[in-house]
């Protein structure tokens, strides 16, 4: 324990995030640093164990002693005395059966929260990655045609490409590491590898957090990951996705008025005031600006406080001014107690000198590594001095470009690199001491560092009623069960989701007024053509011909659910990437948003087309009708919703879908019944969607037994008789009852309605079965949804 206590530095009150965002000077972070406590690390830090004042009744109620207890030690050493300014919400962390919160009297624990109140220290984390080697397989274009044949002027490529080459370094809490290099360097590849999305059998190397290594429960529990494009929805206010995504990532027993105040902290941090009640916008909607949008991106996946923030590319299209804004919000994020790393293509010299440590990359292999005061005299000693008018950021990325042309690439920049690398670890070591330089070891083991976070109010999320896990390592791979993967119930999420997809649904009602438009159209021109069938052989045939396109209709009608998932994929993987929420939550949530609307379709459809066309049934037929038409709707949805979660692109979709339904209407007995299809087929015939529906409509409308469609000279109709004058046609009647012996006069009935169904193959269901086979086929295409949600969103690479 003395030994933890010699090397744990002593960090003063550091200011909140709030307070730096208002003091934050325009000209950079250059200046601030220079001054600031935490880079000043003063000398009477380290003043050994023996001199720091003795607690009262600690040694004699303790077994051990607390983290709380030593920081006050440490800090009495220093000040003397300590003056308790206030509280913070008090956390705990697990580690196995142990816990690093003592079980002392009240008074004692009250003091030691104040102590660390007062204190705030910033307690380093330290995320160091050692030889990084990531490769994948490379396909020569055109080479899965089997007649394309390789000239004798394309060079062999290599089966694999190398994306990372030996990638190694460091980042720390309170500083921000940029990844740099030109397009196709590697920068994302870094980050993807350093924020465990690339499958561990692919990716060669370690990384570490305070010499621990990270699974990827945990990761997920205390790191963000910022992607290069605003996933955002478009329809709702800055506060509303900072608010909601404060749903997802807070606990449930953190108060609504706590998080409601997390997200006006954050919106003032960001610098978001003016817009926060300004819709995201889109191409058709005016909404908030780029640079905005880019830190609502930023503001979503840090509303946890996280410990780890990786970042690709947040400068990405942005202006200067606003590209300068980010980075300053994100030089403020580190300084709260966060490890930054971030990709950027090239940074302005303003940015340049908010950044703390610099990693380029040229085709995967690292040719500068360290902080940007070193580049200078790093392109010094390699014989390519930095002009005194030149930005050192453009000189070394032209450079780097200039030899990438050359056949030798910048294998040379890269060995000068390990060359200065040795000397200025050396250097440093040297100038700082063992333990607090260049590649030094962390103050504090990554359990300890985790409890410290937790205990000045960070990683909100992992904070399950207040209390944390971290897996032991050394007893246990597994993540203990205390550790919860989920920050919500599955009901809490179901609610979230659902309030943000009818809000969004609320703001956007043309999409819906457009679908009941086109029901409304679809079911008057069929009512205009079908008007008032009376019922002979000609009205049976044109209802047949009413219910076959009215129930097609129904199926078509859904193919624009297609796109309501696909125009919002990414957000969903971005949100489930770190476990925002279930996808269960997900699927029930967009099930029961899109059913209403269902609802008042199947009613509108049914009032524009049952009385019209003059169908039977009265109103228990109608309501069946409301029924049938409804779960018609309800199964195209499901159709087209599991589609849109296969599918990764709405002009991929809308052929299948189109395409799959006109199948299925050719096989639903309507062109052909189903004693006459060929027996290889007869299965599609079971799976068509338009079947159930329109065999349940035909029962309903030809089921009831004392109704007759076909009377006496009726049965001559759509044959060659047809033209024949009334009293031949008599005539035949009566030669035909004395020959058969039955009475077969002008009114007789020949066909019921039963008789009709028999004819066209419509016996082996009832109208019921046929309509919750249809209501089934709904749930499982939903089941189907979930699966593909499952299947296909990984976000790791290969």
């Amino acid at each position: 324990m003395s030994r933890f206590v010699d090397k744990l530095p002593l960090f003063d009150r550091r200011p909140s995030p709030m307070e730096e965002a208002e003091g934050l000077p325009r000209s950079g972070y250059l200046g601030q640093l220079h001054h600031h406590q935490y880079y000043q690390q003063p000398h009477s830090a380290m003043l050994p164990m023996e001199q720091s004042p003795p607690t009262s009744n600690t040694s004699t109620k303790h077994s051990s002693v607390t983290l709380a207890q030593l920081l006050k030690r440490v800090n009495d050493a220093r000040s003397g005395s300590s003056t308790p300014i206030g509280s913070s919400p008090r956390y705990t962390i697990e580690f196995g059966e142990s816990k690093l919160e003592s079980e002392g009297s009240e008074s004692e624990r009250r003091s030691d929260d104040d102590v660390v109140s007062e204190s705030q220290p910033l307690l380093p984390f330290v995320l160091k990655f050692t030889d990084l080697t990531y490769r994948v397989k490379q396909r020569r274009k055109g080479s899965c045609l089997p007649f394309r044949r390789q000239t004798g002027n394309e060079p062999e490529l290599p089966p694999m490409k190398t994306l990372l080459d030996g990638i190694s370094g460091e980042a720390r809490e309170g500083e921000i590491m940029a990844v740099l290099g030109a397009s196709g360097s590697g920068k994302s590849t870094l980050i993807d590898a350093l924020a465990n999305r690339i499958a561990k059998e692919s990716l060669h190397g370690s990384v570490t957090l305070n010499g621990d290594p990270v699974d990827s429960h945990l990761l997920k529990v205390i790191s963000a990951y910022v992607r290069q494009e605003d996933l955002l929805y478009p329809m709702l206010t800055v506060e509303e996705t900072l608010m909601f995504a404060a749903e997802f990532r807070l606990p449930r027993s953190l108060p609504t008025r706590e998080k409601q105040k997390r997200v006006k902290e954050l919106i003032k941090q960001l610098g978001l005031g003016n817009a926060a009640n300004t819709i995201i916008g889109d191409e058709g909607h005016r909404g908030v600006s780029g640079g905005e949008r880019r830190r609502v991106s930023i503001g979503v996946d840090i509303i946890h406080d996280p410990i780890v923030l990786f970042l690709d590319e947040p400068t990405s299209g942005l202006d200067s001014t606003s590209a300068f804004m980010v980075v300053t919000v994100l030089k403020q994020i580190a300084q709260s107690g966060s490890v930054v790393v971030m990709s950027i293509h090239q940074p302005s010299y303003r940015i340049l000198g908010l950044l703390d440590r610099l990693l380029f990359l040229s085709r995967g292999k690292t040719v500068y590594y360290g902080p940007p005061s070193e580049l200078p005299p790093f392109f010094m000693d390699f014989g390519d001095p930095i002009p005194d008018n030149e930005s050192p950021t453009e000189f070394a990325l032209d450079l780097i470009k200039q030899m990438e042309t050359e056949p030798e690439g910048t294998k040379r920049l890269a060995e000068h690199n390990v060359s200065w690398q040795l000397k200025y670890h050396a250097a440093q070591t040297h100038h700082h001491g063992n333990g607090h330089g260049y590649g030094g070891k962390p103050a504090m083991s990554l359990k300890e560092a985790i409890s410290a976070s937790i205990s000045r109010g960070k990683l909100m999320s992992g904070a399950t009623n207040g209390t944390v896990s971290v897996p032991d390592h050394a007893s246990s791979a597994a993540p203990p069960p205390s550790v919860s993967k989920f920050v919500n119930p599955f009901w809490i999420e179901m609610g979230v989701l659902t309030r943000r997809a009818f809000i969004n649904t609320k703001r956007t009602p043309e999409v819906f007024i457009i679908r009941l438009a086109a029901v409304l159209v679809t079911g008057f021109i069929l009512a205009t053509i079908f008007w008032r069938l009376d019922e002979s052989p000609k009205g049976v045939q044109e209802r047949l011909g009413f219910f076959a396109i009215a129930m097609s209709t129904m199926y078509y009608t859904c193919s624009d659910a297609l796109p309501v998932f696909l125009s919002e994929r990414y957000i969903f993987l971005r949100e489930t990437a770190y476990n925002a929420y279930r996808r269960s939550s997900y699927v029930l949530s967009h099930t029961i948003v899109g059913f209403p609307s269902l609802v008042v379709l199947s009613f509108a459809f049914a009032l524009t087309t049952f009385f019209s066309v003059g169908l039977a049934g009265g109103v228990d037929g109608f309501f069946f009708f409301v029924a049938i038409v409804l779960a018609s709707f309800w199964a195209g949805s499901g159709f087209a919703t599991f589609l849109s979660g296969v599918v990764t692109h709405v002009m991929l979709g809308f052929p299948v879908v189109l395409s799959t339904l006109a199948y299925f209407l050719l096989f639903s007995g309507f062109f052909i019944n189903r004693d006459r299809i060929p027996r290889y087929w007869l299965w599609f015939h079971y799976i068509s969607l338009v079947k159930y529906p329109y065999e349940a409509v035909m029962q309903n409308e030809f089921g009831e037994v004392g109704r007759c469609f076909v009377r006496g000279v009726q049965m001559f109709d759509n044959t060659p008789l047809a033209g024949l004058p009334a009293a031949v046609k008599v005539r035949v009647l009566q030669s035909m009852s004395s020959s058969l012996g039955v009475n077969i006069g002008t009114g007789t009935c020949i066909t019921t309605g039963p008789d009709f169904l028999k004819q066209q193959a419509i016996t082996d269901f009832s109208k019921w079965e046929c309509l919750w086979i249809t209501v089934a086929w709904g749930f499982f295409f939903r089941i189907l949804f979930y699966i593909s949600l499952l299947l296909g969103s990984r976000n790791k690479r290969r």
